[in-house]
């Protein structure tokens, strides 16, 4: 029977990721402090301040799709079907999809890299796979254009094998150096005292949201202590019961002279409407996005809302051209694995209807501008 067959079946090769992490141990990860550090204080910044998170969530979905057009109708309906249907990492489908956890990765901390997991028949593209930079790294060689892919280790960080493989892009990177930078660095101080102001509101809320109650008793003339010790902590009792019984109020009834006055009523909260405003104003300012995608209603014009729009269009066209040659260089890639011809583009979709309706509006005006100066030039003549 087939089921105590004693021929062993052959063994599919399984694609292998150059860029894994190997076990990194803390003092491989204290070696490189001052990125692990960075990365680190940057992925809390995201956590702990949404505007944050949210900024640069909305940035990644609005630089939109594209399309790939190849050197001819054959290959142009392939990169199609492959850009649609290619494994991203151990869960994720779409090349869209790698180019926008790629973005994620390269706003977010100043550099991003990707590989090329190939198919065990090396034919095809088995998945990309967005490496965390926490097990990579790029180092320069004998010269300044000579660029070093290392695998970190185990004490020790070895150079990948297939370096064809992977591709890396840094933003705003310091000339002659291989470290990008965030979008998020000049934040930290900014966020620090945003997060401090949150959180002393949080505690004066506590404070007076949470009454508490400072209960005096004036004992009278001639009384004595014994009497007067008694009286307090029966007075004490009481008030604990009344406060205690959440099922119903409770009135609290004494005899005597008994004063009873809410702790910090008199005393005045701090206004922290004017310090956040100009503390989210640095942070907006910073990710070069307007306040009205973010929820904010601050006073504005429509003029200054289409300039806005406008600095944010430049901002995506720049977003967009960092990763054009990763998608590019991928699809290429598997072009010359498919052998077909390796020409490809990748061409994007206008940003927003806008856009489209802005430019349909600048062709009209520039048309009937030519045709009133033909009409002018004819009558010259």
């Amino acid at each position: 029977m087939a089921l105590f067959s004693s021929k062993r079946k052959k063994n599919t090769p399984v694609p292998q990721t150059c860029t894994a992490a190997q076990r990194i141990t803390l003092p491989a990860v204290l070696g490189d402090s001052g990125s692990a550090a960075q990365m680190s204080l940057f992925k809390s910044l995201r956590e702990n301040v949404p505007v944050i998170d949210a900024a640069i969530g909305k940035l990644i979905r609005l630089i939109g799709d594209f399309t790939l057009i190849g050197a001819d109708e054959e290959s142009t309906e392939a990169l199609a079907d492959f850009a649609c249907a290619v494994k991203v990492g151990a869960a994720g489908r779409g090349l869209r999809e790698f180019v926008y956890s790629y973005l994620d990765q390269l706003l977010t901390y100043g550099a991003a890299v990707g590989e090329i997991v190939p198919t065990g028949d090396g034919r095809g593209i088995a998945a990309l796979y967005n490496a965390p930079l926490d097990a990579v790294e790029l180092r320069m060689g004998d010269s300044p254009l000579d660029v070093r892919i290392l695998r970190r280790g185990v004490g020790v960080n070895e150079q990948v094998e297939h370096p064809e493989r992977i591709c890396y892009t840094l933003l705003n990177p310091d000339p002659g150096t291989l470290k990008g930078n965030s979008i998020l660095s000049g934040l930290p101080f900014v966020s620090e005292l945003l997060m401090k102001i949150f959180d002393s509101v949080g505690q004066n809320f506590d404070r007076a949201g949470n009454v508490r109650f400072a209960v005096t008793y004036h004992p009278p003339a001639g009384a004595s202590a014994l009497n007067s010790k008694q009286r307090v902590e029966e007075i004490a009792r009481e008030w604990s019961r009344a406060m205690r019984d959440s099922q119903r109020v409770c009135d609290f009834v004494s005899v005597g002279d008994v004063s009873v006055k809410a702790i910090g009523a008199d005393n005045q909260i701090l206004d922290c409407d004017v310090p956040i405003r100009h503390i989210l104003e640095q942070i907006v300012a910073k990710l070069s996005i307007p306040p009205f995608l973010l929820g904010f209603s601050w006073s504005t014009t429509e003029r200054m809302s289409a300039q806005q729009a406008d600095i944010l269009t430049s901002e995506l066209e720049y977003y967009r051209g960092l990763v054009t040659p990763v998608i590019e260089w991928i699809c290429a890639y598997w072009l010359k694995m498919t052998r077909r011809n390796p020409r490809v583009k990748a061409q994007w979709d206008l940003i927003t209807l806008q856009d489209e309706t802005e430019l349909a509006a600048a062709r009209l005006d520039n048309a009937r501008a030519a045709e009133i100066e033909s009409k002018l030039t004819g009558g010259n003549a």
